[in-house]
């Protein structure tokens, strides 16, 4: 099985592109940015928005993607979708929620 993480990781850290510039472009914490690298069952929607910021085609790397086209995923009209039924599409959808409640509370000013 691969490691979608360890994948994105490797394509980031190739590219020279700034963690810190990337999880800000992300509207995410360099702290989340970190445990996607770490998640095996990265969700595919945040590899292509990762991929399009870095301007990296994953379609030759994730096995997903090579089972949707013969096609890049990232030419126009090629768009994923993503599978509601799935576990891993409610897991990550929960780590979004959580990372912007943690985002609402840091704005949250205390009298």
């Amino acid at each position: 099985m691969q490691h979608r993480g360890e994948i994105v990781e490797q394509a980031v850290r190739n590219s020279g592109y700034s963690i810190t510039k990337l999880a800000n472009k992300l509207g995410k914490s360099r702290r989340w940015l970190y445990l996607t690298f770490e998640n095996p069952n990265l969700s595919l929607d945040h590899i292509l928005e990762i991929g399009r910021l870095i301007n990296y085609d994953f379609s030759g790397e994730i096995d997903e993607f090579k089972q949707i086209s013969s096609h890049s995923v990232f030419e126009p009209g090629n768009e994923y979708v993503p599978d509601e039924r799935s576990v891993s599409y409610w897991k990550n959808k929960y780590f979004e929620l959580l990372e912007e409640y943690h985002q609402l509370l840091k704005n949250i000013k205390i009298d």
